[in-house]
């Protein structure tokens, strides 16, 4: 038994100092090299303070501004510690209670508005951290947006469309609108704070 657990301890220690260290070590240098504002999170910075990420969404409820998708995570929303769905099947009340709220919402910050929401802007997504929204939730919001900020629409949806990405390489996704750039442009031509 002695022959053998000088070996182990060996190779344990090896292995450990291999993968627990040099490997992560070398993949960070790596990504820092090649990809170094995608390795620290996407950040998007406004007047040089960063004010969110590409990849994690932010709650938008005032109505001068574009909302996202509702966030699954809980306490706090958008929170990426606790990245997850809600796993709550259709006919879940609570999912059905959620969705009439936010249509409510909606219609409430809207009341002009008959056309049916996307069912983008009453559901989470599979993280509950998703940042962007579809063309149709954006082009939803335009009047409502454009009328609290004092907007012509047409400009609204330039904005729009300067903000919404395609499908990856032409095939993949579906078109979407990265809410956080979109509702930065709004405060650059009209600033409500």
């Amino acid at each position: 038994m002695k022959n053998l657990l000088r070996p182990m301890l060996v190779l344990f220690a090896a292995m450990t100092v291999m993968t627990g260290i040099v490997y992560p070590v070398v993949v960070t240098a790596i990504g820092h090299a090649v990809f170094p504002r995608q390795a620290n999170g996407s950040i998007i910075e406004k007047d040089g303070k960063p004010v969110g990420s590409e990849l994690i969404g932010q709650q938008f409820d005032a109505p001068y501004y574009f909302w996202g998708r509702l966030s699954a995570t809980t306490p706090n929303p958008y929170n990426a510690q606790n990245s997850g769905g809600s796993n709550l099947g259709p006919t879940n009340p609570a999912l059905v209670d959620e969705v009439k709220g936010r249509i409510q919402a909606l219609h409430d910050a809207d009341p002009t508005n008959t056309a049916p929401v996307p069912v983008d802007l009453v559901t989470s997504s599979g993280s509950g951290l998703d940042p962007d929204i579809s063309p149709a939730a954006a082009a939803y919001q335009a009047a409502r947006v454009a009328k609290a900020r004092g907007l012509p629409r047409e400009q609204v949806d330039e904005l729009i469309a300067r903000n919404t990405s395609g499908r990856q390489l032409g095939l993949l996704g579906e078109p979407r609108v990265k809410l956080l750039e979109l509702n930065l442009a709004l405060d650059a031509i009209r600033p409500m704070h």
